[in-house]
């Protein structure tokens, strides 16, 4: 069986108690481990495959938090680094009444931004594995040159790269490097994520079914296009499936996009995906696989913070037949 990897940041985020107001009204916060790539690898820990993140931590009471807190999701550790150069990352977030969140991010930098391309172990990726970033920490530090050289390993040993770029402009001097480094990664993934909230922004293009379109560039075989509650799509060159979402009582939107992507790469593993199959595989298990994304996407809104609400594989299943029982549908 493959392993995930994923590479980028680690941190915490600070979830306020209250909802409805902007940050700087915020009187108390709760902290929970996160990050993008964190959030995918615990999901797909928790699911039950292996995941390991590649990452370096501050040497401070925070990094010793997160790595107990991945260590806990059963996400392996091995990779995650230590330094005494910068400290952990930390995100402060602000709840609307909806669940959605705004961000304000404090690092300059954070100590996942110094790992190094040396740093990046190239004998340890197989055939079967995924490895899954974001575009968090594709600034210009030597992190960017550490997902280059994971990247380049994981192709040459035939393993599968997932991409989604879940922009966070804050985090970059300029919009537009933003959204040109995004434009030259895309083409090294083999499968792209990509939200309603992002699509226009990082392909110029307002038309969505022109927008997912361009995004089959260089090595791209496949793109998730997200919809929140109303579920997501799966591209392929020649072929396009819906899937609808869930309904559910929202009390934090952080981590939703990361349990979804954490799902479907976990229904990959299960089914040894790689470069050569991954194709055929997304054509004959395309129900199931988005199925089990969008519930895994929708129970993650059902809890505060990220890693914290990550359901179990049970949880899954028992609300996706649940959700049929509903429906008048047959238990999957």
């Amino acid at each position: 069986m493959g392993k995930l990897y994923t590479i980028g940041e680690v941190l915490i985020d600070f979830i306020p108690q209250q909802k409805g107001c902007a940050l700087k009204d915020v009187v108390s916060f709760e902290r929970a481990a996160g990050g993008a790539p964190a959030n995918v690898a615990a999901a797909v820990a928790k699911f039950g495959e292996e995941a390991s993140m590649i990452t370096k931590l501050g040497n401070d009471a925070f990094g010793d938090f997160l790595l107990e807190q991945l260590q806990a999701a059963g996400v392996q550790t091995d990779q995650v680094l230590r330094t005494s150069q910068a400290n952990t990352g930390l995100a402060f977030v602000s709840l609307k009444d909806n669940g959605e969140r705004d961000f304000s991010f404090y690092r300059n930098p954070s100590s996942d931004l110094l790992l190094t391309a040396d740093e990046v172990n190239m004998e340890q990726f197989q055939q079967g594995d995924i490895l899954h970033f974001g575009s968090v920490d594709l600034v210009d530090s030597p992190m960017k040159q550490a997902h280059i050289k994971a990247i380049e390993a994981v192709q040459q040993a035939g393993g599968l790269i997932s991409f989604d770029p879940n922009v966070r402009l804050p985090l970059w001097d300029d919009p537009e490097a933003c959204r040109q480094t995004i434009l030259s990664f895309i083409p090294l993934a083999h499968l792209i994520k990509i939200s309603e909230e992002e699509i226009e922004f990082i392909t110029g293009i307002q038309d969505e079914e022109q927008a997912v379109a361009s995004l089959f560039k260089g090595n791209v075989q496949a793109v998730i296009y997200t919809k929140g509650a109303h579920g997501a799509e799966l591209h392929l060159p020649d072929h396009q499936f819906n899937a609808s979402g869930y309904k559910v009582e929202v009390q934090d939107t952080t981590g939703a996009g990361d349990a979804f992507v954490g799902g479907f790469l976990y229904q990959l593993l299960v089914r040894r995906a790689d470069q050569s199959c991954l194709k055929n595989i997304l054509l004959a298990d395309h129900n199931e696989i988005l199925r089990f994304a969008n519930a895994s996407g929708a129970l993650t809104t059902t809890g505060k913070g990220a890693i914290p609400a990550l359901p179990s594989n049970r949880d899954v299943l028992n609300f996706i037949n649940g959700a049929a029982r509903e429906r008048g549908e047959e238990n999957v």
